[in-house]
């Protein structure tokens, strides 16, 4: 059960996707529950009504979603939630109601605020005693969810899952290049904070001897767009960075070929799966230390981590300054494949889950 899906592309709806197709390639029969609008799928039910912008939301849907898990009983109902996913937490709730076990996935990182809101809604609605089995995508991000769900509610780790195969690099050394080609890649919203990537990389530039040339390509659209236009023409900035829009999985690995380091600067990034594709491709992994790269980046071997905007400026200008140490992350990603993300850990990871939600149901 997921909010959101199919034909929307996103995060968690591509991830979700992909997780059904590779589930039903390894023999499980697979039906999904969502509230997104769209064209009639194989195995998808579409629990829609009519709201405002098309919100993923039903205001019955506790009531659909458990008529449809009584009349179907599946081993075990899945539900991926993002930070707030009515819809989803309405699966939950109406798994625990037809006493179905379930297993829930979080997406994403839950700052102050949405950890604020689910120890309401538990103080409400006491989910902590549903019997859930919970999953998210990395350490950083099973941490704040642990400290609200409690010692009751299991929290396993269970990685997004990638075909890396598509993002390795080609076979020999990395080019050995005079001008150093800095990449980000990411939505350009104002969540995102993407004005903060431009003053990391400006302080980079300031830092970096003048005698080394540096580019900078930032992929990705959104609204934030205009403002960092703004920001690049106020500070001279246009004629090293550019910004050439969203790309297609194809154009990201010819950018990520012609590249030296990548940046992943959010500090509440939950996995990180265009860092891990870059990791993938052989590219040294400018990141935050307290997000989820850190599960796949180790400080000094596969990039460098930093725990504030200034650290990742630093870690960017000493990648751009020393050769030696960025030709020997890139040497060292190139020869040692990710093992993050592989499908056979997340199918496996995610039937450890289901049979522990099924054990913690069967035992009440």
């Amino acid at each position: 059960m997921s909010d959101c899906y199919l034909p929307r592309l996103g995060g968690i709806e591509v991830q979700v996707a992909d997780l059904v197709r590779m589930q039903r390639v390894a023999g499980h029969e697979v039906s999904v529950a969502t509230a997104t609008r769209g064209e009639p799928l194989e195995g998808v039910r579409r629990v829609v009504a009519r709201m405002p912008f098309d919100l993923p939301v039903h205001p019955f849907g506790v009531g659909h979603l458990t008529r449809l898990i009584t009349s179907s009983r599946p081993d075990v109902v899945h539900v991926h939630t993002g930070a707030v996913s009515p819809f989803a937490w309405m699966g939950v709730r109406a798994a625990f109601r037809a006493e179905v076990p379930c297993v829930v996935t979080v997406h994403s990182m839950w700052d102050p605020g949405t950890r604020a809101l689910y120890r309401l809604l538990r103080l409400a609605y006491g989910w902590q005693r549903w019997r859930l089995v919970a999953t998210t995508v990395s350490n950083a991000a099973a941490a704040p969810i642990r400290a609200v769900a409690g010692p009751t509610v299991p929290v396993r780790v269970v990685s997004n899952g990638l075909d890396l195969s598509g993002w390795a690099p080609p076979p020999g050394p990395p080019d050995r290049r005079e001008e150093v080609h800095i990449v980000a890649v990411g939505r350009l919203a104002p969540r995102k904070q993407p004005v903060r990537l431009l003053r990391l990389l400006r302080t980079a530039r300031a830092r970096v001897p003048a005698r080394i040339p540096m580019r900078a390509t930032i992929v990705g659209d959104g609204p934030a767009r205009g403002q960092m236009e703004r920001y690049l023409a106020r500070h001279g900035m246009a004629d090293w960075v550019s910004l050439p829009g969203r790309y297609t999985r194809e154009q990201i690995a010819k950018v990520l070929e012609s590249a030296d380091v990548f940046v992943a600067p959010a500090p509440r990034e939950s996995f990180g799966i265009a860092a891990l594709e870059a990791r993938a491709a052989g590219l040294p992994v400018v990141a935050r230390a307290q997000s989820g790269v850190a599960d796949f980046v180790t400080n000094g071997t596969e990039g460098l981590l930093g725990r504030s905007l200034g650290d990742l400026a630093r870690a960017v200008a000493r990648l751009c300054s020393d050769a030696e140490l960025r030709t020997s992350i890139a040497a060292h990603n190139r020869a040692t494949p990710p093992t993050a993300g592989a499908w056979p850990s997340v199918l496996e990871g995610f039937d450890q889950a289901y049979r522990q939600a099924r054990e913690r149901s069967s035992a009440v």
